[in-house]
C-alpha cells in the first residue's frame, strides 16, 4: 500500500508540473501539494532536473533554448533584457554577451544569482517601463525591450558598452529589420539621446 501511494503522489506531482508547463518553483510545487519529499524523490529518479535555485523542470522536455534567460525571467521577473544582451535577442549584433544585462527601475531589490554572470543597469520609472515586450522562451515568460528602445539605451550606454557597439547595431537593424525613425527617436527622446541619435540616422537614410 505504501508503494502505491507514492506512486500516486510521484504520479500527481508530474501531471500538476505538466499543468505549470513542465517548470515550476518549489514554493509553487508546495502550495500546489507536492511535498518536498515528493520533489526530491522525482529528482532521484530522474523525473525532475535542477535548472536554477528553486526551480525545477521536467527533464523529459527539450533542452532549453536560451538557459539565461530563461533564468532571469524566472527569478527575475520584473527585470528586463537590455543593452547587448537584448541586442543578441532581437540578432542585430555581432557580439557574444558574457554576461546577462538586466535593467532593473531604481529602488528594486538586487536579484541574487551567483551562478549566472550578471550586469545590473539602474533605469528611471519611465525608461525602465517603455518599450517592454514580453516573449516565451522555454515556458518562461521573458521580458525584453524592443528593438528601438534597446538601440536608444545603448545611446544611452554608449560609453560604457562602446559607440561602435551601438553603431553595428544601428547598421544590422536598418539591413535586417524594419528601419522605423520615428520610433527609435520617440525612445531617443525617452531616453534623453535624441540629439545624439539625429546625426546617425540622418545619416542612414
Amino acid at each position: 500500500m505504501k508503494e502505491s501511494k507514492t506512486v500516486s503522489g510521484t504520479e500527481n506531482a508530474v501531471r500538476i508540473i505538466h499543468k505549470h508547463g513542465g517548470i515550476i518553483r518549489s514554493s509553487a510545487a508546495i502550495d500546489a501539494g507536492i511535498s518536498p519529499r515528493t520533489l526530491y524523490a522525482l529528482l532521484d529518479k530522474g523525473v525532475l532536473e535542477k535548472f536554477s535555485r528553486g526551480f525545477y523542470r521536467l527533464a523529459e522536455l527539450q533542452p532549453l533554448a536560451n538557459p539565461d534567460l530563461v533564468i532571469i525571467g524566472s527569478r527575475v521577473p520584473r527585470g528586463v533584457i537590455c543593452l547587448i544582451s537584448a541586442l543578441a535577442f532581437h540578432e542585430i549584433t555581432t557580439q557574444i554577451p558574457h554576461e546577462v544585462n538586466i535593467a532593473l527601475e531604481k529602488g528594486m531589490e538586487e536579484p541574487r544569482i551567483s551562478h549566472l554572470p550578471i550586469s545590473v543597469h539602474r533605469f528611471s520609472a519611465q525608461t525602465f517601463q517603455s518599450g517592454i515586450e514580453e516573449h516565451m522562451i522555454d515556458g518562461v515568460s521573458i521580458r525584453v525591450y524592443s528593438l528601438e528602445k534597446t538601440l536608444a539605451d545603448c545611446f544611452k550606454f554608449r560609453n560604457k558598452i562602446g559607440m561602435d557597439i551601438v553603431l553595428e547595431a544601428l547598421k544590422l537593424y536598418k539591413e535586417r529589420k524594419h528601419f522605423n525613425a520615428d520610433e527609435l527617436l520617440k525612445y531617443g527622446k525617452i531616453c534623453r539621446v535624441e540629439k545624439v541619435m539625429i546625426p546617425y540616422l540622418e545619416a542612414m537614410l
